[in-house]
């Protein structure tokens, strides 16, 4: 099956994705996990667009980042920074796993620049399975049930999946730099500042997610004071893209929802 397509950019050596750019609506920033890119955005990206929104993902420079810092306040300088290069000043922020960490931080400290937030499958109260258990490893078999579990349906763990992980766990400079973030998150825990989030904010989470559980998702509801919480079934810890229909009606009805607000408040 073709992957929807979508206009790849570069701007001061960072490739990020963008569709949407004429539209005059809130833009959306979407952050991918640990190891993923781009692709992980391939439904909701279109589909984003096509509803009039303006949607970028840049690629987190998870393996090209100065090793000092790889941690998570690098990738939220990083997200300031590239948010300046492409006129974000102010945006609904998105994130799924490892991006929904760096979202939630990105949204306590620079409220005034976030409109609304969207987690899915968030790091940053729990996980249960990190990155970290299976670097440096190269055996299919000892691989395939791990990276399976971020799938409700194992048979998206396909081998053009593993071989991609074991690509990187066994370079070098790569598995370095995951190694630290891996650690970055399980010592990164945020569940005592969620108060802090003052941002609208929806949550989509899997049902079947076993990496970041559902009581994961229910600590996050239950911490940030302007949320809801939203279930999608048949489905683990990435739901773009195990279950794209429902994650992108869910994040769309959202986007619609605030547009909606906005304009009754301008109006008034």
């Amino acid at each position: 099956m073709a992957r929807p397509s979508y206009e790849t950019k570069e701007i001061e050596g960072i490739r990020y994705a963008e569709a949407g750019a004429d539209s005059a609506s809130t833009p959306i920033i979407v952050l991918h996990g640990m190891m993923g890119d781009i692709d992980n955005w391939d439904h909701l990206i279109p589909a984003v667009a096509d509803s009039g929104y303006r949607i970028v993902c840049p690629v987190l420079p998870m393996y090209t980042i100065p090793l000092k810092n790889a941690n998570l306040q690098g990738v939220v300088d990083f997200v300031r920074m590239f948010t300046d290069l492409v006129g974000l000043e102010n945006a609904v922020v998105a994130g799924n796993s490892f991006g929904g960490h760096i979202a939630a931080l990105y949204a306590m400290q620079f409220p005034e620049r976030v409109t609304a937030l969207v987690l899915s499958g968030a790091s940053g109260i729990y996980e249960v399975e990190m990155q970290s258990s299976v670097m440096r490893r190269s055996d299919k078999n000892y691989l395939r049930p791990r990276v399976a579990k971020t799938f409700y349906d194992a048979s998206m763990c396909t081998d053009e999946l593993l071989d991609g992980v074991i690509d990187i766990i066994n370079t070098r400079e790569k598995a370095l730099r995951l190694i630290r973030f891996a650690r970055a998150v399980e010592k990164g825990s945020i569940k005592d500042d969620l108060h802090k989030i003052h941002a609208r904010t929806l949550l989509i989470w899997g049902k079947q997610d076993v990496i970041t559980p559902p009581d994961v998702a229910r600590t996050y509801n239950e911490g940030i004071s302007n949320s809801e919480l939203h279930w999608v079934d048949k489905c683990g810890h990435v739901p773009m893209m195990e279950q794209p229909e429902d994650f992108n009606r869910i994040f769309i009805k959202f986007l619609d929802k605030i547009t909606d607000t906005r304009s009754a408040a301008l109006a008034g």
